[in-house]
């Protein structure tokens, strides 16, 4: 009798919703955590009068009329919003997929350096969300090293956990009432 060597069975390939669902739970997790810590000092911050919300046209003046650190970020994110929805629904491994990624991680790179010299909430310093420019400049190149590396899954999450929190996350947090996005449609 001529036996066969057993062959692990493939693991089942990861899919997009799962993905998704995994990376909007800790966005969520996140924001919630950040906006626990922000809550003891909401009138610091002046979030315990917020301006009356009046959806209305976007100024685009107002991005005209702020720094240029402020325009290269909006620039930037803009970018990598659009290039990472492009990533994430289209077919993975493809010539297309690697240019658009490499385009993708300079865009976020883009926004994640500029994002250092915007320090308007804290009064000229650091403030919590330059925590998310630091971690995605570290992380940007250890999701292009898993990829380089056939780590496929690895890569997967990796890019797009910095999507959902270096973009939907910190977008979010964008439109916090004072700040530019804020004013750009609400204010």
């Amino acid at each position: 009798m001529i036996s066969t060597p057993l062959v692990p069975a493939k693991p089942a390939p990861l899919r997009l919703t799962a993905l998704f669902a995994q990376a909007t739970a800790g966005s969520l997790i996140a924001l919630a955590l950040v906006a626990a810590s922000l809550w003891p000092r909401r009138h610091v911050m002046g979030l315990d009068r917020l301006p009356p919300l009046r959806l209305h046209a976007p100024e685009f003046w107002r991005i005209a009329a702020a720094a240029p650190a402020i325009q290269l970020h909006l620039a930037g994110v803009a970018i990598a919003l659009l290039i990472g929805v492009v990533l994430l629904v289209g077919v993975k491994g493809t010539t297309a997929h690697r240019v658009l990624g490499w385009a993708w991680v300079l865009a976020m790179l883009t926004a994640a350096v500029s994002s250092l010299f915007i320090r308007v909430i804290n009064h000229g310093q650091f403030s919590f969300i330059h925590l998310l420019s630091g971690w995605t400049i570290l992380a940007l190149p250890m999701g292009v090293a898993f990829a380089r590396r056939h780590r496929v899954k690895l890569h997967a999450r990796m890019m797009t956990g910095l999507f959902t929190g270096g973009l939907v996350l910190a977008g979010l947090l964008a439109f916090v009432p004072g700040r530019l996005m804020w004013n750009l449609l609400f204010g």
